[in-house]
């Protein structure tokens, strides 16, 4: 159902990077006329794009914080119910706060709002807080099922496929080297993943870092195990599993594709066993 800003009756408000399972409380306090108000910043995130509606299920608008950032928290306000002049309810985190140099927190908005503001405790698993800035730590440390534990689901990317050295498909093992553009990747390492490809799913290893056993450029790159691929790939997501190893020097091609083989085998245990989040 398209909602426009006049249908809008209840509207969640945060930067929702990550649509992750403490979002997703908020979320449920929304009605079917509910939408997301995404503060937006420009810089690398975990869901770019229209990532946060497809992930939240509800429609989202957007507000540049370049262009709200120094207004006082009553203005903000009054700027949000102008917009959506329908609005009967906010919903928010415990932790929210607005206006210029954030000086407002939830009980100021209680006081600007004069109708329902509905707060939401912070949610956690295994006493941490489920935030966007703890999914960054462990995707930046490796810890991918940890990771993907507060999302929800498996940590995805998305981009181009573009073209390589060529020496993989030659002396090691065919990829498909990727350009992504908008996300936060995961620590430099090698790891168990899946690929998306024109609807279908498929097994691989991919590679993240510096190639330091070849040009030293840095690469996003992902072996498709036991299958072939004949149609020409230009765009896929990738969706990340399991942390195999850190990144490595390699004396030879030939020492780099014994790993890889190795590599392989332990994706294939990882994939074959992978935990449901």
């Amino acid at each position: 159902m398209h909602l426009d800003k006049f249908d809008i009756d209840s509207i969640a408000i945060g930067t929702f990077d990550g649509i992750h399972k403490g979002h997703k409380e908020l979320l449920k306090k929304l009605t079917k006329k509910g939408a997301l108000l995404v503060i937006q910043m420009y810089k690398k995130c975990l869901t770019p794009g229209a990532k946060r509606s497809q992930y939240s299920k509800f429609p989202c608008f957007y507000y540049d914080f370049e262009l709200i950032k120094n207004m006082s928290g009553d203005e903000f306000i009054n700027a949000l119910c102008n917009d959506f002049v329908n609005l009967k309810t906010i919903v928010v985190g415990c932790d929210f706060r607005f206006g210029k140099n954030r000086a407002c927190d939830t009980i100021d908005l209680k006081n600007f709002f004069s109708g329902e503001t509905i707060v939401v405790d912070e949610f956690k698993i295994d006493g941490i807080g489920v935030h966007s800035s703890n999914i960054k730590k462990f995707l930046k440390d490796g810890k991918i099922y940890e990771a993907n534990k507060f999302l929800g689901r498996e940590y995805c990317i998305e981009g181009n496929v573009i073209k390589g050295q060529g020496i993989g498909k030659k002396e090691i093992y065919p990829t498909l080297n990727l350009y992504i553009k908008d996300y936060i990747l995961p620590k430099d390492g090698v790891y168990a993943s899946r690929v998306r490809i024109n609807k279908k799913y498929y097994d691989c290893v991919t590679f993240i870092g510096n190639r330091v056993s070849s040009d030293n450029n840095f690469a996003v790159e992902t072996h498709i195990i036991d299958e072939n691929i004949d149609e020409k790939v230009d765009f896929v997501e990738l969706y990340f599993v399991d942390y195999i190893r850190g990144n490595a020097k390699f004396s030879s091609f030939c020492e780099l594709k014994k790993q890889i083989s190795i590599d392989i085998q332990k994706a294939k245990i990882m994939l074959e066993n992978f935990r449901q989040y």
